[in-house]
């Protein structure tokens, strides 16, 4: 505790003398559910990076169209899918975009003019290039991934794409949730469009790519999102979804009767991966009865002597 409390006292006095180092990092890779590498700040860092969001985030709340749902107090997957379906339900054709290695793709340069922007202070700004140049400032690209200021950040830069698509291209059907979005017309010629013009300002305006196969088809057959698959009246998990639940809920069972984790463990866990299965509703609720039901689950606990 003692050095917790001179780790914050050495911060607030760096904040003040505008000296304070950035950029002491932890890096690992998680593989759940595609490989990325976490690049978790230092405990004095994440109080820094959690005491600006709790003076900022409602500057980028207020700004923020409605349609955008990551990091966002009553907003968040769910909400996203919901809007979704909503959309699907009055328009013929979707267009699917994601960005290519989006937070490595970040250019600090033109995120740090457009917080400018929208914070006219110019000590918080320059605390904001600091934090922004402390991972990969030698390059000017790039946010980590794992940090809070990071993920408003970023949730920001893209926001700059949802005022194209809303102000200029004038488009009603359209969700994001961090750099996967959704677009809605009522034609694969208008959607192709939109496409085009959309991949214009990405690339000049933000310095972005979307990845190399943008999706245009009916709304009648589905598309994946968060995932879910979405259909114009319902929701399923879509097959990568089932599988990493039957992958995860297996794990779990078999760390309980190795004695690796407790029962508490195991409840906690399985309400975890229940949880991200029930936006699909009682397409969802099938799924996971029948999968429980083919699983050994009176088995007991071997004795550990």
């Amino acid at each position: 505790m003692a050095d917790l409390d001179w780790h914050l006292e050495r911060l607030a006095r760096g904040l003040r003398d505008g000296d304070y180092p950035l950029g002491d990092y932890e890096q690992f890779v998680i593989r759940d559910p595609k490989e990325r590498t976490i690049t978790k700040p230092a405990l004095a860092e994440r109080v820094l990076h959690h005491a600006i969001m709790n003076v900022c985030e409602p500057f980028f709340e207020r700004w923020l169209i409605h349609d955008t749902y990551a990091c966002r107090i009553g907003r968040g997957r769910d909400a996203a899918l919901t809007r979704a379906r909503d959309f699907a339900s009055r328009h013929a054709f979707f267009l699917k975009l994601e960005i290519r290695k989006y937070f490595d793709s970040i250019v600090h340069d033109i995120l740090l003019a457009r917080l400018e922007r929208l914070f006219k202070d110019p000590q918080l700004i320059a605390l904001f290039a600091r934090l922004i140049g402390s991972y990969r400032g030698e390059i000017g690209v790039g946010l980590p991934i794992g940090s809070l200021t990071s993920q408003h950040f970023a949730n920001f830069y893209l926001g700059w794409f949802d005022r194209f698509v809303k102000e200029t291209l004038r488009l009603r059907g359209y969700v994001r949730y961090m750099d996967d979005m959704l677009l809605w017309g009522n034609s694969a010629g208008f959607l192709g469009d939109v496409l085009e013009r959309g991949r214009v300002f990405l690339a000049d305006e933000l310095g972005l790519q979307l990845k190399p196969v943008p999706y245009i088809n009916r709304t009648s057959h589905g598309v994946d999102f968060l995932g879910c698959r979405v259909f114009t009246d319902h929701l399923v998990l879509n097959r990568r979804s089932r599988v990493r639940f039957r992958q995860r809920l297996r794990q779990l069972e078999l760390a309980y009767l190795a004695g690796e984790i407790d029962e508490l463990t195991l409840q906690q866990r399985g309400t975890s991966l229940v949880a991200f299965t029930q936006a699909a509703a009682v397409k969802s609720w099938q799924f996971r009865r029948a999968v429980i039901e083919q699983m050994p689950v009176s088995g007991r606990r071997p004795a550990t002597g």
